[in-house]
């Protein structure tokens, strides 16, 4: 096997395991959702515990990398897919942590909170959900139209979690007894809004992959 076609095959193994982290990540989210809706406490409990793997997988892709560079010793466009691929899976540990986040705010929300958890919510992660397929597939192909893309969404997610603040805002004036709870519904939406901008930072490091300049997605 040639040098370069073996630095293609563990580039493409590279981007397996991102795939693979990708979907993770996204799972973490969707069942930290489930949980949130349930009021199930121990299935909380179980998305923290589970986060370790996630962050193994990432560490693998780290030190894969790194081993990569040491090895090829890639110039240009091979040295950003590299780098890039560590930007990436970093990202998508920080967004797995952002669901053990919301874990950790149904634990503290308990079985009987006796509010309402707004449809918004799950709204907001459906749709951060289908923006990491989106990332995933621009750098999979490379691809800055589909990264363009993520902007848009990510806009249409910073208006839910605007307003899903001032609903809680609203409801502490009505429910003053009840602030705790209802703050933690309000750093939920926080939660999730943040796994959005990590998701517009993979769409970055797509442009910054395919044309070696730096944008901001998120403004």
């Amino acid at each position: 096997m040639s040098i370069r076609a073996h630095f293609e095959e563990e580039l493409n193994d590279l981007k397996e395991q991102i795939k693979q982290l990708s979907i993770d990540t996204k799972e973490s989210l969707d069942a930290a959702i489930h949980v949130l809706y349930a009021a199930d406490v121990e299935g909380a409990k179980r998305i923290m515990e589970e986060d370790s793997i996630i962050d193994q997988k990432e560490e693998k892709i780290n030190d894969d990398a790194i081993l990569m560079l040491a090895k090829q010793q890639p110039v240009a466009r091979d040295l950003r897919r590299i780098i890039i691929a560590i930007k990436i899976s970093s990202d998508l540990e920080r967004m797995a942590d952002h669901s053990t986040n919301i874990a950790k705010a149904t634990i503290h929300l308990g079985k009987s909170h006796g509010i309402e958890v707004t449809p918004d919510l799950k709204q907001m992660a459906i749709m951060a959900m289908d923006m990491v397929d989106l990332a995933v597939k621009a750098f999979e192909y490379e691809d800055i139209t589909l990264a363009s893309k993520l902007a848009e969404l990510d806009d249409v997610i910073d208006e839910k979690y605007g307003s899903i603040v001032k609903e809680m805002l609203e409801l502490t004036a009505v429910n003053p007894e009840q602030i705790q709870h209802i703050m933690q519904m309000a750093y939920i939406a926080r939660y999730i809004e943040r796994f959005a901008d990590h998701i517009t930072n993979i769409g970055e490091n797509v442009f910054y992959l395919v044309k070696g300049k730096t944008y901001d997605l998120n403004n």
